[in-house]
Formats: C-alpha cells, sequence, structure tokens
C-alpha cells in the first residue's frame, strides 16, 4: 500500500515538471521575478507603511500639518474642566442605552445583538471567512484534514452519561415490564470502574466499613453489593458511599431514592469537614459532589426543578474544578425545562468553548436556541422564494454545526428510529450519545413550534454535504464509533 502511494505520488510528479518531488522538499529553482514577487509578498504591509509616511512628510507643506496641529494643541488647551466633565456624561449615558439595549435583545432573543451584527456583518467585510479556505489538495488543505482527522477519531471516546438514570428506581423497572437488562455488561463494568475511582482511595483498608465498601464496588451481584452496603452501615452508620449505593440499586422510587442519598448527605459532609488535610480528601469530594449532584436529578424528576437548577449553581460554583463531570448539561436540561432561555443561552456562552470537549447537548441546544427564533414563522416555500433572512441563516447554521457534530441525533428528534433507554456511559459523535440526548431533550424541541420543521427541512442537507466533503473523515469515525456504539448499546 505504501510503495503504491509512492509510485502515484511519483506519476504525479513526472506528469507536472514544476512539481515538487515528495518526501525531497525539492524544486525547480526559482527566477529574479518569482523571488522578487515572494519578497514583496512577505513585506507588503511594511511597504505600504513606508509609503504612508513618505506621503505624509511630502504632504506636509500643502496640507499645513504644522499648524494644523498648533491649533488642535491650542484648543485642547483652552477647553475647560466643564467640558470634561460634559463629555464624561454624555459618554455614560450613550454607553447606558446600549447595556440597557443588550440586556433587553439579550432576554428576548437569548444572543448577543453586537456578537450577531459582528459575526453576521462585520466578519464578511474584514475577509474573515475567506482567509481561511484553501485550495483542495494544497499542503495546508492536507494539513487542515489530518488535524481534523486526529481531532475527529480523538473524541470518539466513551464517557459517563451526565443524566444516567436511577438502577433500582428506573432501569429495574423496565426489567420488571419486560423481563430484560437495560444496561449491558461493557457498560455496568465502566460503571463499576468508575465508582472504584470515585468512592475509593488508598487509605481504605484503615477503615473497616470503607473496606467493606472497597469490595461491594468489584462486587458483579446487585444483591451482593447491597448486602456489603448494609455491613458496611452495620460497622459505621455514616458511612457514606454505602447510602449512595442503596440510593442507587435498591431504591425502587425516586422518592426513596432521595431519602437515602439525603442521610448520605448529611454524612459525606460531616466526612468531607473531618478530611481536610487528610489523604483522602480527594475521594471524600467526589462522594459529596456526586451525592448533591444526584440530589439535584432527585429534584428534577420529582418537579422541584428551581430547586435542581440552584443545587446545580451551587456546586459549579463551590467545586469549578470538577468540569469532567459535566454538570453544566444537567443545568442545560433543567432550565430548558423552566424555558429560561436567557439563562441557558448565559450558560453556553461560558461552556461551548474549543478548550473543552463538546457534545450533543452543547452543539444541539444552541442550535435549538437560534432556531426558536425563526422555526414559528419559518416556511420552505417562503424561504425559497424570497430567500433566507440572518436570522434564519444564523439558525441554518447552527443547525449545520450541530449535525457535523453528531449526525445520528435528528433521526431521534424527529422519530424515525425508536428511542431505548439510554446507557450509563455514551460515545461522543456516537449512537448512544444521540440516544442520551434525545431522551431527555425531545420534549424541549416539540414544545417550541416549527423548530423539529426546520431540523427536518435542513439536516438531510448537512449529512449529504458532510458525505461529499469529508467521507473518509466520517468513515474512520463511523468504524471508530460503531464498535463501542455496539458495546455500549
Amino acid at each position: 500500500m505504501a510503495d503504491g502511494e509512492y509510485f502515484a505520488e511519483a506519476a504525479r510528479a513526472v506528469g507536472c515538471p514544476h512539481a515538487p518531488v515528495p518526501g525531497l522538499g525539492l524544486g525547480p529553482p526559482l527566477g529574479w521575478k518569482e523571488r522578487l514577487k515572494a519578497g514583496l509578498a512577505n513585506s507588503g504591509s511594511t511597504l505600504w507603511f513606508l509609503a504612508g509616511l513618505g506621503l505624509l512628510y511630502a504632504l506636509r507643506v500643502p496640507l499645513r500639518l504644522c499648524d494644523n496641529v498648533t491649533a488642535v494643541t491650542g484648543f485642547l488647551s483652552s477647553l475647560t474642566p466643564k467640558f470634561y466633565v460634559a463629555l464624561t456624561g454624555t459618554s455614560s449615558l450613550i454607553s447606558g442605552l446600549i447595556f440597557i439595549f443588550e440586556w433587553w435583545y439579550f432576554h428576548k432573543h437569548g444572543t448577543s445583538f453586537i456578537e450577531q451584527v459582528s459575526i453576521s456583518h462585520l466578519r464578511p467585510l474584514m475577509g474573515g471567512t475567506e482567509s481561511s479556505i484553501s485550495e483542495p489538495g494544497s499542503p495546508a488543505s492536507n494539513r487542515e484534514s489530518e488535524t481534523m482527522r486526529h481531532h475527529h477519531l480523538s473524541e470518539c471516546k466513551v464517557w459517563r452519561n451526565p443524566l444516567n438514570l436511577f438502577r433500582g428506581a428506573e432501569y429495574r423497572r423496565y426489567t420488571w415490564v419486560t423481563g430484560k437488562e437495560p444496561l449491558t455488561y461493557y457498560d455496568m463494568n465502566l460503571s463499576a470502574q468508575d465508582h472504584q475511582t470515585f468512592f475509593t482511595c488508598e487509605t481504605d483498608f484503615l477503615r473497616p466499613s470503607d473496606t467493606v465498601m472497597q469490595k461491594a464496588w468489584r462486587e458483579r451481584n446487585p444483591p451482593a453489593r447491597i448486602k456489603a452496603a448494609y455491613q458496611a452501615l452495620e460497622l459505621n452508620n455514616d458511612c457514606a458511599t454505602a447510602y449512595v449505593l442503596l440510593a442507587e440499586e435498591e431504591a425502587t422510587t425516586i422518592v426513596d431514592a432521595e431519602r437515602l442519598f439525603k442521610q448520605a448527605l448529611r454524612a459525606g459532609e460531616i466526612i468531607y469537614r473531618r478530611s481536610q488535610q487528610c489523604q483522602h480528601q480527594r475521594r471524600d469530594t467526589n462522594v459529596l459532589v456526586y451525592i448533591k449532584r444526584r440530589l439535584a436529578m432527585c429534584a428534577r424528576k420529582l418537579g422541584r426543578i428551581r430547586e435542581a437548577v440552584k443545587i446545580m449553581r451551587d456546586l459549579m460554583k463551590e467545586f469549578p474544578p470538577l468540569t469532567m463531570l459535566n454538570i453544566h448539561e444537567n443545568l442545560l436540561e433543567s432550565l430548558l425545562e423552566l424555558q429560561a432561555y436567557a439563562d441557558v443561552q448565559a450558560v453556553l456562552a461560558k461552556y461551548d468553548d474549543i478548550s473543552l470537549p463538546k457534545s450533543a447537548a452543547i452543539c444541539y441546544t444552541a442550535a435549538l436556541l437560534k432556531t426558536r427564533t425563526v422555526s414559528d414563522k419559518f416556511s420552505p416555500e417562503t424561504a425559497s422564494r424570497r430567500g433566507l433572512s440572518t436570522a434564519e441563516i444564523n439558525a441554518v447554521e447552527a443547525i449545520h454545526r450541530a449535525v457535523e457534530f453528531n449526525p445520528h441525533v435528528p433521526k431521534y428528534l424527529l422519530e424515525m428510529k425508536s428511542l431505548i433507554l439510554p446507557p450509563e456511559h455514551i460515545l461522543k459523535r456516537g449512537d448512544s450519545e444521540a440516544i442520551a440526548y434525545a431522551f431527555f431533550h425531545l420534549q424541549h424541541w416539540k414544545r417550541i413550534e416549527g423548530a423539529l420543521n426546520l431540523l427536518q427541512c435542513t439536516w438531510e442537507g448537512t449529512a449529504q454535504r458532510l458525505l461529499t466533503e469529508s467521507c473518509c473523515l466520517i468513515y474512520e469515525a463511523a468504524v471508530v464509533s460503531s464498535s463501542a456504539d455496539i458495546l455500549l448499546l
């Protein structure tokens, strides 16, 4: 295969006499005209600057620059303090009016007016979009494709589902009704590894209850884990991890799970305060964050959404380094249920960052907010006749970005594929992530009139464009994601 590629590139080099030989970095010698053009292209900005200075110096006498500078200096020195007070007050008034208008626009449309104008109108004028386009087959294009390939494949890894269901209160009910197990062995094995990472530490052997719980998290049989949790509580009535296990696996309702998590919270706070300077302080922090997060999810499922939002916000303020837990995705879903779209936009502005791993929740929620402003009046016939407005273009581009990140989601949102219970782990950009997102967010899309209609009109063209532009990239990502999704689903 490598020899074939080498001969193909060599043949192309022979067919094009001026093409450099691959791997050697050599090309035909440049003439003096080419060297002059290259030198002028590299020093273009410097030449323009020098030309401007020379022109200014040449016109200093006709323009009377010295006299004008002297007049301006005299005018500024004659200004009284009242002028500066009036100038400051006027600028403050204008800034206040701009701030009030920006605040009103943000709360009404869920986006910044200044940012929207900058991206939609100023950026094309400044050449922000054309400068990044490279010719297909060029070295820059090849490097960009290679970078994107590594980026896409690196994102194809398994993450813990931030909205995972409760085993006893939700997954087990499915088993009672259907007689089938909703979770695969691979998924549960990953959860067991997570539990051992979050809830155990090297000093557990010093405490008998933690030693028992360390064995409990390794047990495969649910009754054996529950029995071990009760043994740990007999040794130590304030064993927070034992209450966590019982709330997750033994409680058959959300109310029972919340009651056990509240007991775990009381025990966890006591242990956390005692272990501030201890070696196991990190483990106790993980336990406390996990308990509070699950309590927020219990409140969300029981309809106390504002309480859930408050717990999540406090948790994110108190433990900001734990962004890997993706608590902001729980917060996004709860805020969407409250229809607090301005707050949703604020969360997206903070977490939709290139330094953080993206997710379907972030991409499709951003698309939903852009769609919300135009979906109720959108009509394909009208759009084809008069063209798309600026807001409609922004919505369509947001859907394009979301579909590019995970093309599996629209089929579940449009109910072209049936939903199943989401797994405890998801694969970014995979089918499992699409199921988990649609399972919790389909209701939010249905609530906004015309949102699914605009999604349906947009996503098929996006998928076709992605297949034609980067079919190899999508194929490689699909191979990696499909194998992991099979294990998870």
